[in-house]
């Protein structure tokens, strides 16, 4: 466990100091819950559940609370940083620490194949940058990977019909569900595993400890539910309404390719021919297979039904990866025990020989997302957190609200009432963009919000129509324009017209965003290998240069 580990830290280091900027919505509800404030995202917001993962926010709360997040440095990097991929590298070896308690029933060396599986998860930078963003990717993976693993051992040791097993099962699968909404599909994994063992006699049996597993599941998770109903007055995250995640047809299974295509085809196609063999032969060991691919093709089921992420690098595929290697391990190690001579060397040769077209294409895509990784959370604390308190400073605006679509970094650095136009922690904008009405999300926000501040670009302003609208041009005046073409309307900071007391003020604001603003701009490709101070706090204007 520990030298897989340690490859895996050692592929987490290439990404640096980066976390992608949607976890830092995490970071600002768990820092709220924290001091008392509940579920908000900022004090003083409405309460709105603009998080999707309740375990991985504790997680988070509880280690500002210990004074271990959120607070200063550790060992000289700042807690935001260090203490969250802390986190992942702490899931990461229980993971391998699980594959290892499974691997260890069928074979003599399971040091050797828990370092091969994570070898293997320390090549796939889907694995590695999700586990290290931030989120809750590592605890989600960890979560089902248990799951799979107490299974296992369970038919292994003929335990399934247990009562232990059934709870503890449906308890892991409650946590998975409660660190991300997909998750939920795993409370059905005991069941389907023990209809995959099922025979005549214990069919009655079988039933109960289903029904068993399905209270475990149920009593935390519909808890939660409960809670959320109440507290929120919804039964599903407000993220998901957002997002406008809808019942999927059958073609959404169709992306699943995806996955086959990223692994590479030649490894996935010697990985299956292996795993056939294994499953050919008469052994213990097939009936421990099947049940591993129950998780597995649940996990595939929910990536293949989620809407596409924007994130790109396979987000919602984490636990695919480890059980797919931990199957693929469990696999070559068994069809090498059982053949002699040359044979025994060709198996796991040409494994490793059909993975070389994947690795070749795994270096570059580590390369590829170093240079230019997802959104990271700390050019959105200083670019919309930092850069508009400083506006606000200088227009002399004690209370001041913003309109921006990403407001991760910025709710930890921002003094301003942040407007989420993503709909992430607004419920009002989040059924807008579920009921496609981008027509009446403009008048809510020009006729009741009206934001003191507006930054639109890229294509949140075209897709809302918020650039395009006339009473932008109206009512607002340009701070910052990234095309100033003399366009009215178009993207870049805006300010309420009403708000600026006179055009020295303004004025004066125009020329620090031309001189920070388009520095910041230019020097883009630096924010992938920096950081953005010791501390982040709300109201701070400073810049951060380090790097």
């Amino acid at each position: 466990m520990i030298g897989g580990t340690a490859l895996i830290g050692a592929h987490a280091w290439a990404y640096g100091s980066w976390m992608v900027d949607d976890s830092a919505i995490t970071f600002s509800y768990a820092r709220s819950i924290s001091e008392g404030l509940g579920p908000v995202v900022q004090p003083g917001a409405e309460p709105v559940e603009g998080f999707s993962n309740p375990t991985w926010t504790m997680l988070l709360a509880i280690g500002r609370l210990l004074g271990l997040f959120d607070r200063g440095t550790l060992f000289g990097i700042p807690d935001y940083v260090l203490f969250p991929k802390l986190l992942g590298l702490l899931f990461c070896a229980g993971i391998l620490t699980a594959c290892y308690l499974a691997v260890r029933k069928t074979t003599r060396r399971p040091w050797l194949v828990t370092l091969g599986i994570g070898a293997v998860l320390a090549a796939i930078p889907s694995f590695v940058i999700w586990c290290f963003s931030g989120l809750e990717n590592s605890l989600f993976a960890f979560a089902v990977t248990c799951l799979a693993a107490l299974l296992f051992r369970a038919v292994m040791d003929g335990r399934l019909h247990s009562a232990r097993v059934a709870l503890l099962a449906g308890v892991l699968a409650a946590v998975a569900a409660l660190t991300r909404p997909d998750g939920a599909i795993y409370a059905a994994t005991y069941a389907l595993v023990v209809l995959c063992q099922l025979r005549r006699s214990t069919l009655k049996s079988s039933v109960g400890y289903a029904a068993l597993s399905l209270v475990g599941f149920a009593v935390p998770y519909g808890s939660y539910l409960t809670w959320r109903f109440f507290e929120f007055d919804r039964l599903v995250p407000n993220t998901a309404v957002a997002k406008g995640q809808h019942f999927p047809g059958v073609s959404t299974l169709a992306r699943t390719g995806d996955l086959v295509g990223y692994a590479g085809a030649l490894a996935v196609l010697v990985l299956v021919l292996i795993v056939g063999i294994a499953l050919a032969r008469a052994s213990a060991l097939r009936a421990g297979l099947i049940t591993l691919m129950v998780p597995l093709g649940l996990g595939v089921v929910a990536y293949a039904v989620l809407e596409r992420d924007w994130m790109g690098q396979y987000r919602f595929a984490t636990p695919v990866w480890v059980l797919a290697t931990l199957i693929g391990g469990l696999a070559t190690a068994e069809v090498v025990r059982r053949t002699r001579g040359r044979v025994r060397v060709l198996v796991p040769l040409a494994l490793v020989v059909a993975m070389i077209p994947s690795l070749a294409v795994f270096a570059g895509t580590v390369r590829d997302f170093r240079a230019k990784p997802t959104i990271p959370m700390c050019y959105i604390a200083d670019r919309f957190g930092r850069v508009f308190n400083q506006y606000a400073d200088i227009l002399g605006l004690d209370q001041a609200s913003l309109l921006e679509p990403d407001l991760g970094g910025s709710s930890m650095t921002s003094r301003l009432n942040i407007v989420d136009m993503a709909g992430l922690v607004d419920a009002k904008i989040a059924d807008f963009y579920h009921d496609h009405d981008m027509a009446g999300l403009r008048d809510y926000v020009f006729n009741d919000v009206k934001p003191t501040f507006i930054h639109s670009r890229g294509p949140w302003g075209p897709g809302n129509g918020i650039a395009r609208d006339s009473r932008l041009a109206t009512d607002y005046t340009p701070i910052f324009r990234y095309v100033d073409d003399g366009s009215p309307v178009g993207d870049g900071d805006w300010v309420r017209k009403d708000a600026v007391a006179s055009l020295e003020k303004l004025q004066a604001a125009r020329s620090y965003a031309d001189a920070t603003v388009r520095d910041m701009e230019h020097r883009l490709d630096t924010w992938p290998r920096r950081h953005c101070g010791d501390t982040l706090r709300p109201g701070q204007t400073n810049i951060n240069q380090s790097s």
